[in-house]
C-alpha cells in the first residue's frame, strides 16, 4: 500500500469517526481531467498554446514535403544522376532528416513546456474553485481522484461553473 493510499484511508477513517460523533460529513469529488477539458480557462489556455506554436508547426510540416519531394526525386532521377550528384542528394536527405528530427524534438520538449506551465495556472485556478466551493457549501472533505464516484457527490459541474462564470483573464 503506497503512502498516498495510506492517508486516503486514514482521512476516510478519520471522516468515519466524525460521521458518528456529528452525524455530518459532507464529501464532495471533483473529476480534474474533465474540468481540463471542458472548464473555459482550460479551453483558453489550449487555444493560446495553439496559435503560440501555428507557426513551427507550419515549418516543420513544409520541412516534411520539401523531404518527401526530395526522397521522390531521389528515387525518381537516381538511376540518371550521376554518382557525385546521387551523393550529394543523399547527404542532402540526410542533413534534411537530422534538422527535421531535431526541430520535432525541440518542438515537441517546447510545447510540452508551455503545456505544463498552462496546466499548472488552471489547476492553480480550479484549486481555488474548489476551495471557494467547500467553503461556501460546508464540505469536510472534497477528493480530486477516486476509482468510484457517486454522482451525488461529484461536484466537477460545480467547479467547472465556477471557474467559468468568474471568466478569468490573463
Amino acid at each position: 500500500m503506497n503512502f498516498s493510499t495510506k492517508v486516503v484511508l486514514m482521512i476516510v477513517m478519520l471522516g468515519a469517526g466524525l460521521v458518528h460523533a456529528e452525524d455530518t460529513f459532507k464529501v464532495g469529488v471533483v473529476d480534474i481531467e474533465r474540468v481540463l477539458r471542458e472548464a473555459i480557462p482550460a479551453m483558453k489556455a489550449e487555444k493560446k498554446i495553439e496559435k503560440e506554436f501555428f507557426a513551427r508547426d507550419q515549418e516543420i510540416k513544409k520541412m516534411i514535403k520539401q523531404a518527401k519531394e526530395l526522397q521522390g526525386q531521389l528515387e525518381k532521377e537516381g538511376a540518371e544522376l550521376s554518382d557525385a550528384d546521387h551523393r550529394n542528394k543523399e547527404r542532402e536527405l540526410s542533413a534534411m532528416d537530422v534538422d527535421l528530427q531535431r526541430l520535432q524534438r525541440e518542438f515537441r520538449e517546447d510545447l510540452n513546456l508551455r503545456k505544463n506551465e498552462e496546466l499548472a495556472i488552471v489547476l492553480e485556478l480550479a484549486n481555488k474553485a474548489i476551495q471557494a466551493i467547500a467553503e461556501k457549501e460546508k464540505f469536510d472533505l472534497i477528493l480530486q481522484e477516486a476509482a468510484y464516484r457517486n454522482p451525488k457527490i461529484d461536484i466537477t459541474e460545480k467547479v467547472i461553473q465556477n471557474l467559468d462564470d468568474n471568466k478569468v483573464v490573463r
